[in-house]
């Protein structure tokens, strides 16, 4: 048996072992680190920087191959911030299949449980890319070596300090106290050192960090690239700062990084349904930051959570199609349930993509009506509360102001604007509502209600087992074991 090193603490120089195979793959289409190392060219670092964004895919069997129980067949973002919340469930049809996931939506879990596993082997995985690419772009003699120009060197160095934010803001909210490598390991000595737990407040300044210099960085523009607008950019840093503010409640700093984000040309579609709609992909106004699938590429980028949607998976709680107002065409561009489609994961109100392990829809990371809704929170907070409803009633505007599914209007008298209010706990719960609708199935509702500091109350109420320590996920039993006890458990795991 191979000894294992767990997965974050490897750089592509060192030979990924492990007692299970999943981890003896290198993404097709990739030059190897070594061959980086050895002769770094443009090729190999355009190549190297495209790989780091493959964590966000929703590619099927990424880091393994059909390791459901270690959660490494997709990311688990759908299982452990929609399954684990008040809003979706495992499948239409309740059944035994992938019991994992059930513990999580039951929170029964335990620290061997795939999808902890999982997401902490994924985000790991792009921060050792990311770190990769960052040794070379900083390299004093990168530009003679390899061709590369101080433009693209820029704007590659941005791209992936972005990359490493967006994998650690990710550990961080989910598991707190989190391992902070900024450089590649290139030796297991070196692997074991830094097997430690950073304080959060160290993470969260390093995120910032990262994310501040890559918005300098980056060019005034909407898409930092008009031929490739998938590339990250200015807008999509500024967002992912915002995002990271308010999660530290530093509520001051949010609305002018809000308003700067729209000044780079984004507002909210007219059409609910255009931020995913895989017809309008880059033809519209609201999307801020995704991962753009493809089908019918080499290296494969197909949106494979689309499979699973056809084998049954991800269904909505009653309860979630119950907070919908009366004609709120939300509903339907969200969740179809006579056809049984989440629309909004297929990029489609027909069905189309439903089983397609390839399907070129992309998945949504950031878009507007999100980061406007982020203003509002901290305008609330900050007891501005007509700016709070005011954004909060334009979220309702489009909405009501939305087409039907089947190209209808929206009745009169629905989704009403909230009137004017003093009431601060009246006006976050037209908050809290509103982020439920307009996010739903996006990967929001759980980490919402933990930061709101009512996860335990709400999911109670459903009859949902959630403890206080359930606030983090558990570190997973496999790195604990494999980092010899140096890496310590979350409490109550």
């Amino acid at each position: 048996m191979k000894k294992y090193i767990p997965i974050f603490l490897l750089v592509g120089a060192l030979s990924l072992t492990a007692c299970e195979d999943e981890l003896d793959q290198d993404p097709i289409g990739n030059l190897t680190q070594d061959q980086v190392d050895l002769a770094p060219t443009l090729v190999g670092i355009e190549n190297q920087t495209r790989s780091s964004y493959d964590l966000l895919s929703s590619r099927l069997n990424i880091l393994a191959q059909w390791n459901w129980n270690g959660g490494l067949v997709f990311q688990n973002d759908y299982v452990l911030q929609d399954v684990a919340s008040d809003d979706a469930q495992k499948k239409w049809n309740v059944d035994g299949d992938q019991p994992w996931i059930d513990e999580l939506n039951s929170f029964t879990f335990v620290s061997t449980n795939g999808g902890p596993n999982g997401l902490w082997k994924y985000n790991y995985e792009g921060i050792k890319r990311c770190n990769t690419v960052l040794k070379h772009l900083t390299n004093p003699q990168i530009e003679s070596l390899t061709g590369i120009t101080t433009a693209r060197k820029t704007q590659l160095t941005a791209e992936v300090l972005f990359l490493r934010s967006y994998y650690y803001f990710a550990l961080v909210t989910n598991f707190g106290d989190v391992p902070l490598i900024l450089q590649p390991v290139t030796s297991i000595g070196e692997a074991y050192a830094v097997a430690v737990r950073a304080d959060k407040n160290l993470v969260w300044d390093q995120i910032k960090a990262d994310l501040n210099e890559a918005a300098t960085l980056l060019p005034n523009t909407k898409y930092s690239s008009t031929t490739e607008p998938w590339r990250v950019s200015k807008a999509a840093a500024l967002a992912l700062l915002a995002k990271s503010e308010l999660y530290t409640q530093n509520w001051g700093a949010v609305p002018a990084l809000v308003d700067q984000v729209g000044a780079l040309g984004y507002a909210l579609n007219a059409n609910y349904f255009d931020a995913f709609n895989m017809n309008t992909e880059f033809n519209e106004n609201e999307d801020v930051f995704v991962f753009d699938h493809q089908t019918n590429v080499v290296p494969a980028r197909g949106n494979g959570i689309c499979a699973p949607l056809g084998w049954g998976f991800f269904a909505p709680e009653q309860n979630f199609l119950d907070e919908f107002e009366p004609n709120d065409p939300r509903l339907f561009y969200t969740v179809n349930p006579a056809a049984q489609n989440v629309n909004k994961m297929l990029g489609t109100l027909d069905g189309t993509n439903k089983g397609n392990d390839d399907a070129p829809n992309n998945k949504v990371y950031i878009r507007f009506a999100d980061v406007l809704l982020w203003k509002a929170e901290a305008l609330l907070e900050t007891g501005d509360y007509a700016g709070a409803v005011s954004i909060i009633n334009q979220i309702r505007t489009r909405a009501r102001t939305s087409p039907t599914g089947d190209g209808s209007t929206v009745p009169a008298g629905a989704l009403a604007d909230r009137p004017a209010s003093t009431n601060a706990t009246e006006i976050k719960n037209w908050l809290i509502h509103e982020r439920r609708v307009e996010l739903g199935f996006e990967n929001q509702r759980l980490l919402d209600l933990k930061r709101w500091g009512i996860a335990q109350e709400v999911l109670n109420a459903r009859g949902i087992n959630f403890q206080e320590f359930h606030n983090l996920y558990p570190i997973p039993q496999s790195e604990i074991d494999a980092s010899a006890g140096t890496l310590t458990p979350n409490p109550g795991y």
